[in-house]
């Protein structure tokens, strides 16, 4: 029996109750809606919200609670389980009990004792499937009747939908808000622990990354650098280029389909230019490590110049193109936005096309060019791949944009691959490197903020 089941009856009684419900409302109303304080959609979703959420509820509290329990009973059936101490020896051995219950285990790898708390296992969760299924329909079939018995032409069953509605919008922003919460704690909270290794100072200002350390005391290695300078000045370098390529391209491709181009032309050439936005990253990163970085390393000997292989222009290059949709279709949403009659009106004092360009439309339409700027920096301070690809991982503290740099991104995730230990200074730096990331990004919207508040055009 499969837990879909529950939710699937959960579904049927609901949507039974949504019916019965909207025909006994007309009914009492001799079939004339007109006498019903609400409309009858919303008696039928009145015995709908009654009949599914006590379901809901239970098959929810069946999916939080139940596994431990299961977990916990299945290993009170094996004969040595109470000689095993270690959580990691429980794990396995309840990995190994799932696997047996699963059939994927060998049969001879099974022996008596696993095959008699796999039998068990399996008993107890169909047991408590069945129990979940009944009493999420017994709960159901209850709360339909009573919504059903409550039906009667003066409820004002619009206001208890809705004031269910704005319980459930409340909750769900308030989860959102909780987990933005959760994630800023968990950053601070562990970058709190890298700093009792580590000094701020150090981090902050240091000029020198190399986070290998030693594994054991006795062990021959690094002891460490974490200078995160470097990390930031690749970051602002690959970013800064990005932006040199994805802003003059995005805004001027913006006010061409604005203002120049024929409506047949817009209509092909926006929604093209719109795929290069649906393109995986990691697709732009072999162009940039495959086309690319060749080609600027060329053209670089051509002219005499010394260009790494993989160089932050390169990467920069690639990620301008890859957020230039970025830029243009929201810039050209803002341009499009701009009232006529402020067009019209300067047409009519005489200006030209692109004076009315420079002067009203992009002043008036700034708030929302902003906007597509900063989605655009914040697409390009978080990208991973196409820096992996062809910028390196070598955390030099140059502005050459022609030598190998790296950003905080790919430093986070090299040093969170593979197994870490969530203790050594190594691991716990990538958290310093994402709280920096965090407030740097907070920092860039609130001087957008400032800037739309300043420049920001209202209308009638």
């Amino acid at each position: 029996m499969s837990p879909l089941w529950t939710l699937l009856l959960v579904a049927a009684l609901a949507s039974a109750s949504f019916v019965l419900a909207r025909k006994r409302a007309l009914a009492a109303a001799g079939g004339r809606a007109a006498a019903l304080h609400s409309l009858p959609g919303y008696y039928g979703w009145y015995a709908a919200l009654w009949c599914g959420l006590p379901g809901l509820a239970v098959a929810l509290g069946w999916a939080l609670g139940a596994s431990q329990l299961l977990d916990s009973l299945a290993l009170g059936a094996l004969p040595d389980a109470g000689v095993v101490q270690s959580e990691a020896q429980r794990a396995l051995l309840l990995n190994d009990i799932k696997n047996a219950a699963a059939g994927r285990l060998a049969p001879d790898a099974i022996d008596a004792g696993l095959a008699a708390a796999a039998a068990h296992y399996t008993a107890l969760r169909a047991r408590s499937l069945a129990l979940a299924l009944g009493l999420s329909g017994l709960l159901s079939a209850a709360g339909a009747c009573i919504a059903l018995r409550a039906v009667r032409p003066r409820l004002a069953a619009r206001a208890k939908v809705e004031r269910v509605l704005r319980l459930g919008l409340l909750l769900c922003s308030t989860l959102a808000v909780l987990v933005t919460i959760g994630i800023v704690l968990s950053l601070v909270f562990e970058t709190l622990r890298f700093f009792q290794q580590v000094s701020p100072s150090d981090f902050l200002f240091g000029l020198h990354w190399s986070p290998q350390t030693a594994l054991r005391a006795d062990q021959v290695g690094s002891s460490g650098s974490f200078g995160a300078v470097p990390i930031f000045a690749g970051t602002l370098l690959i970013t800064g280029i990005a932006m040199l390529v994805a802003v003059p391209i995005g805004l001027m491709s913006a006010v061409y389909m604005g203002f120049y181009a024929s409506r047949p032309f817009r209509d092909v050439a926006k929604p093209m230019l719109e795929i290069l936005a649906g393109v995986p990253t990691v697709v732009y990163g072999f162009f940039a490590a495959l086309v690319v970085a060749p080609f600027v390393r060329d053209l670089g000997v051509t002219l005499g110049l010394t260009v790494a292989s993989e160089s932050a222009l390169a990467a920069g290059l690639v990620m301008g193109v890859m957020i230039i949709p970025f830029v243009s279709s929201l810039s050209d949403d803002a341009i499009t936005a701009v009232p006529g009659s402020l067009r019209e009106g300067s047409f009519g004092l005489g200006a030209t096309r692109s004076e009315t360009i420079r002067l009203v439309v992009l002043p008036a339409a700034l708030p929302g060019i902003v906007g597509g700027v900063l989605l655009a920096v914040s697409r390009a301070i978080g990208e991973t791949m196409i820096v992996v690809m062809a910028a390196g991982l070598a955390a030099n503290l140059t502005l050459n944009p022609l030598e190998a740099v790296t950003t905080v991104t790919v430093q986070i995730v090299t040093l969170l691959t593979g197994d870490q230990e969530f203790d050594s200074a190594k691991t716990l730096s990538a958290f310093a490197l994402g709280l920096v990331l965090f407030v740097v990004t907070l920092l860039l919207n609130l001087v957008a903020l400032h800037v739309v508040r300043r420049y920001r055009e209202k209308y009638d």
